[in-house]
């Protein structure tokens, strides 16, 4: 069980727990009471004021006043209205984590909204129902509109969840887990639709993932390394400590902790500077393509692209995205753009380019290990058969080509692609949903580049007969692969363990040793 508390900030680590470790939550009496503080505040205030969304129309119709005993009316018409999104079902982990966010704003008491809205967002999280969110529809500003309608609708009782992997009826779950949807009272509407709660949970979601795929890509780096028995000066502190990029540094230092008992990472000082070398063309490379030798430059800022947009995602996590804001201390509303998702929008795009370029070092290093002419020591498409008559990976290579070139596809700005909507009261929009989603895909496309990649040196070590001499850290990585997907010598198809290596690696994450 975690607690939770207005006072006390949601960490990633916290949202992981919630999100993957089955988690059930609970939300602490002074954090209700001071919900309920801020409906009961807000309810009293706005009589005899006009207020944006209790008593006006709602975006370029907010010239319009509302009737009082049309109130409540206007808070049904707003969530019913706006439950006009398309596409695809959003994944039900992603759902979760939108609900925990507009949860987590809720909480904090500047909403206005009925305590009941903050219960059964709590009482869903624990019960893992979860609302349908279609993926197209939100423009990032006024947040997530057409998505949290969604969620609002199924929080009034109507729409559609799904529970226990069935896609159902809200009414027909709530009846039968015996759940009393919310009390609309004065702006519960708005409050539930009208901020950047999707886009902040996709993040979350997205942020946990690229950081578990960065450390797959460092593995798989170090691994690649040890196959061709690579010079160990390239991850060394001094040739990296003379570049003073944090991530840089970081990577280099992960590479010679995960390397530090390999019997395979040769010392340049033992060959081209022993005094001993006559060749005039040397059999051994000097240096190495930059696929391998590059690394720590290469994955350093993906490294602190990743902590930037863990920094961003939980900040905006722990925000209160409404419009208007309700000040209970100082007794007034703000109206402004707290819904407005720029942040996010910036910060999934940077994500994603850093993402694409995981997935662009993963293919290439499984294109080195396929050419046999590159690498000089592995047969063409680490084929274990017989050469000409079986194929090997050659195969699986077409899927790593094609999935890299969508990624680098759909890596275009969205943060720059606003178009004007709302009769023109949203003149600029962040675009923050479709940045977050498109990350997703872009995460999703690197695990499977990510999952052939690992299939290849798993290949590669069988052929070299060399898993008795890798590091502790990549043998167990070996061993745990390997009984996952067998040794390829006859052909065969690779759908399968494709999947199956995608599923263990998004689902697993890889033990970085630290000093």
């Amino acid at each position: 069980m975690i607690d939770l508390s207005a006072e006390k900030d949601l960490t990633i680590e916290v949202v992981e727990g919630i999100l993957f470790g089955n988690q059930e939550i609970k939300i602490d009496s002074k954090t209700k009471q001071k919900v309920k503080q801020s409906y009961e505040f807000l309810k009293g205030f706005a009589e005899n004021k006009v207020i944006y969304g209790i008593n006006t129309g709602l975006g370029p119709m907010a010239q319009y006043r509302i009737d009082d005993d049309k109130l409540v009316d206007l808070q049904y018409n707003l969530i019913r209205s706006h439950s006009a999104g398309a596409g695809q079902k959003i994944p039900d982990v992603y759902a979760k984590a939108s609900m925990l966010v507009r949860m987590r704003a809720i909480m904090q008491g500047f909403s206005g909204i009925h305590p009941s809205c903050l219960e059964l967002l709590e009482t869903l999280i624990n019960a893992d129902v979860y609302p349908f969110l279609p993926e197209h529809g939100g423009v990032g500003a006024s947040g997530d509109l057409v998505q949290l309608a969604h969620l609002a609708l199924v929080l009034i009782g109507e729409g559609h969840v799904t529970y226990k992997g069935e896609f159902r009826l809200t009414k027909e779950v709530f009846k039968e887990l015996n759940i009393k949807p919310i009390e609309v009272k004065l702006r519960e509407g708005l409050s539930l639709i009208n901020g950047t709660s999707v886009m902040t949970g996709v993040g979350l979601v997205n942020v946990i993932k690229a950081k578990q795929l960065l450390n797959w890509s460092l593995m798989a780096s170090v691994m690649l390394n040890e196959i061709v028995m690579s010079f160990d000066d390239h991850f060394s502190v001094i040739l990296n400590s003379v570049k003073k990029h944090e991530g840089q540094n970081k990577i280099a230092e992960s590479m010679r902790l995960l390397l530090k008992d390999s019997e395979l990472i040769a010392r340049r000082e033992d060959h081209f500077f022993s005094g001993n070398v006559d060749e005039r063309i040397f059999k051994r490379k000097v240096q190495e393509y930059y696929s391998l030798r590059c690394v720590p430059q290469i994955l350093g800022p993906v490294y602190e692209a990743v902590e930037s947009a863990i920094k961003v995602v939980v900040n905006e996590a722990n925000s209160v995205s409404d419009n208007p804001i309700v000040d209970v201390e100082n007794e007034n509303v703000y109206h402004g753009g707290n819904f407005h998702g720029d942040y996010v929008s910036l910060e999934m795009d940077k994500l994603k380019l850093a993402v694409t370029r995981v997935s662009m070092l993963s293919e290439r290093q499984t294109a080195f290990l396929f050419n046999s002419k590159i690498n000089e020591i592995l047969p063409p498409f680490v084929n274990l058969g017989v050469l000409g008559l079986n194929l090997g990976m050659q195969g699986v290579q077409f899927t790593a080509t094609s999935t890299t070139a969508e990624n680098q596809t759909l890596s275009n700005s969205m943060y720059v692609h606003s178009i004007t909507t709302n009769n023109d009261n949203q003149d600029i929009v962040s675009m923050g949903t479709n940045s977050a989603l498109l990350t997703k895909k872009v995460i999703d496309n690197a695990y499977q580049v990510q999952a052939i990649e690992m299939m290849a040196l798993i290949q590669a070590v069988d052929y070299l007969d060399a898993s008795s001499k890798l590091s502790t850290s990549t043998k167990k990585v070996y061993d745990e692969l390997r009984n996952i997907v067998p040794k390829f010598v006859e052909d065969t198809p690779f759908y399968e363990e494709i999947a199956n290596v995608v599923d263990y690696l998004f689902n697993n994450n890889v033990e970085i040793p630290k000093e």
